[in-house]
C-alpha cells in the first residue's frame, strides 16, 4: 500500500494518491491532472477511483478531467447531486482498491454531503482518515460555505458537531488524520502549520473536540471569529457541482504569445484586465499603466479569487519567460478560464518598444514616521483586520485588501496613501490596484509590519488572534 500526499501551498490544499496491487485512488484532485496520470503510470497502476470529500469552494477540482482522462469512476458521498455521472456512495459503503478498502463516511456540517473516508490496509485494519473539510489539524471547516440551502451556518455547524462525535472521534487514536488543507487557507478559521497527524492528538489539541463540550458550546466558538468569504468560493463550489471546460482548451487559449501591438489590441478590444505576474521587487521598479499586480510566487490563485470578480474576465498577463503556462494552470485552479495570452518577451518587449512605464513609489519602514506629519497623508494596513487587531501601528487605519473593491470609494484622489502588509507582498497588490483605478499618490512600505517592528515606530499593544481569517 502506497499513501502520497500532494500538497499545493498557495492553496494550502492537499490532495491524496493511495496505490495498492496495480489500482489506485485519488482523493480531492487538483484541476491539473499530470501529478496523478503521472504517479500510476509509474506504479504501473490504473486510478480506479477519484473520491470527493465534497464540492470544494476555494479551488476546481480535477475530478472530470482525470476521470475522463483514466476511465475512473467519479466517487461523492450522500446527499450530492452532481450535474456529471458519479457514484453517490451510502454511508459506511466499502470501496475496494487492490488489498486495501475505503470506508465512506457521511460527515455533514462543513456542507450537506461532506464525506470522511476511513482507510483500513491490507489485513484490514484501521490506518488513516481523509477528513477533507470536516477535520483539519487544530481546527474544524467552517460551516457558512455551503452553496444553496435551507440551513443556517448555527443549524450546520449543530450536524458538524454531531457528525465529529458520531464518526470521528469514536475512532482509534493512531489513525493518521490527512485534511484537506492547512495553515493559510480559508476553510478555517486558524489551522496548524501541520499537514497531517494523529486522531488521538486532536482529540486532546484540538479545541472543537474537547470531550467536555455542549453543542451549544461548539456551535459558538465554531463561528465566532467567521468573516466574509472570498467571494469565488461559491462561484467554484457551483463549477465543481455543475461542471466546467477542460482544463486542456484553458491552457490552449491562454498560452498565446501576444506581440506589443498585439497585446495592445486586445487590451482594448476585449475589455481585457492586465494582470502582471512578477516578482514585486520587479513590479514596483517598473509596469504598465493600469495594469493590476499579484505575483505567481506568492498566495497567487486565492488573491485572484478575492480580488477579481468575475471569472469570466478575459484576462492578459505578464509573466517572466517560461512561466507563462504556470500561470494559466493557476489561474484554472480557482476557476478564472479566459486568460487570453500573455505579452511575448515579457516587460523588457514593453519597455523596449518605448511604450508608456509607471512605477510605484517605496518609503523605508524607518522613515514611515513622517507620514504622520501631513494631514492629508494616511498610513493604510492592508492585512486582514485580524491580523490588525492583533497589532498595528498606532495611527494606521486597517484597509483589508481582502474587501479593496468594497472600500475603494472612501479613499480621497488628493490624499497621499502610504501602505503596508506583513511583508510587502499585499501591499504592493494593493498599491497597482489603486494606481490602476485613479489613485495616484501610493507609496509602498517594503518589508511590511516585519520591517516596521524593527524600528522605533510606536506600536499598538499585542493580542492573541482568535481567527486568521
Amino acid at each position: 500500500m502506497k499513501v502520497e500526499q500532494i500538497y499545493t501551498g498557495c492553496l494550502a490544499e492537499a490532495a491524496y494518491y493511495i496505490e495498492s496491487k496495480g489500482e489506485a485512488v485519488v482523493i480531492d484532485p487538483l484541476r491539473e491532472t499530470e501529478p496523478y496520470v503521472e504517479r500510476a503510470k509509474a506504479d504501473g497502476a490504473e486510478i480506479k477511483f477519484v473520491l470527493e470529500t465534497h464540492f470544494h469552494a476555494d479551488f476546481v477540482s480535477g475530478h472530470l478531467d482525470l476521470a475522463k482522462q483514466t476511465g475512473a469512476t467519479i466517487v461523492f458521498g450522500p446527499t450530492a447531486v452532481p450535474n456529471f455521472n458519479a457514484h453517490i456512495a451510502k454511508d459506511g459503503e466499502v470501496i475496494k482498491v487492490g488489498d486495501v478498502s475505503i470506508v465512506v463516511l457521511h460527515t455533514p456540517g462543513h456542507t450537506m454531503e461532506s464525506t470522511t473516508y476511513l482507510l483500513r490496509d491490507e489485513s484490514g485494519k484501521d490506518y488513516a482518515l481523509f477528513t477533507g473539510d470536516t477535520l483539519f489539524l487544530g481546527d474544524v471547516g467552517r460551516p457558512d460555505l455551503a452553496i444553496k440551502t435551507d440551513l443556517t451556518r448555527e443549524d450546520l455547524a449543530g450536524l458538524l458537531f454531531d457528525s465529529l462525535r458520531n464518526k470521528i472521534m469514536p475512532l482509534e487514536d493512531h489513525l493518521i488524520v490527512y485534511p484537506g488543507h492547512g495553515a493559510g487557507s480559508a476553510c478555517g478559521k486558524k489551522m496548524s502549520k501541520e499537514t497531517q497527524g494523529r486522531l488521538g492528538d486532536q482529540k486532546k489539541l484540538n479545541y472543537a473536540l474537547r470531550p467536555d463540550m455542549t453543542r451549544e458550546e461548539f456551535v459558538r466558538e465554531v463561528t465566532t471569529g467567521l468573516v466574509e468569504p472570498p467571494q469565488y468560493f461559491p462561484k467554484n463550489a457551483v463549477m465543481n457541482k455543475m461542471g466546467y471546460e477542460s482544463i486542456d482548451a484553458v491552457r490552449q487559449r491562454g498560452s498565446q504569445p501576444l506581440s506589443v501591438r498585439a497585446f495592445k489590441a486586445a487590451w482594448e478590444g476585449e475589455n481585457a484586465l492586465v494582470l502582471d505576474t512578477r516578482d514585486q521587487t520587479d513590479f514596483v521598479k517598473g509596469f504598465i499603466p493600469g495594469s493590476i499586480f499579484i505575483g505567481v510566487d506568492g498566495n497567487f490563485a486565492p488573491w485572484v479569487g478575492a480580488l477579481i470578480t468575475d471569472l469570466k474576465q478575459p484576462i492578459l498577463f505578464v509573466a517572466d519567460p517560461g512561466r507563462e503556462d504556470e500561470v494559466v494552470v493557476r489561474l484554472a485552479r480557482v476557476g478564472y478560464d479566459n486568460p487570453i495570452g500573455f505579452l511575448e518577451g515579457g516587460f523588457d518587449a514593453w519597455k523596449n518598444a518605448n511604450e508608456e512605464i509607471d512605477i510605484l513609489e517605496e518609503i523605508q519602514a524607518e522613515d514611515l514616521d513622517r507620514a504622520f506629519d501631513r494631514a492629508n497623508h494616511k498610513v493604510l494596513d492592508v492585512r486582514k483586520r485580524s491580523e490588525f487587531d492583533a497589532e498595528h501601528i498606532v495611527g494606521a487605519s486597517s484597509f483589508p485588501l481582502d474587501f479593496i473593491n468594497r472600500n475603494m470609494n472612501d479613499l480621497k484622489p488628493e490624499y497621499r496613501y502610504y501602505l503596508y502588509c506583513a511583508t510587502g507582498y499585499r501591499s504592493v497588490i494593493a498599491g497597482s490596484i489603486l494606481k490602476a483605478r485613479g489613485i495616484q499618490d501610493v507609496v509602498n512600505v517594503p518589508g511590511g509590519f516585519a520591517a516596521l517592528s524593527e524600528t522605533g515606530i510606536k506600536r499598538t499593544e499585542f493580542r492573541e488572534q482568535v481567527t486568521e481569517l
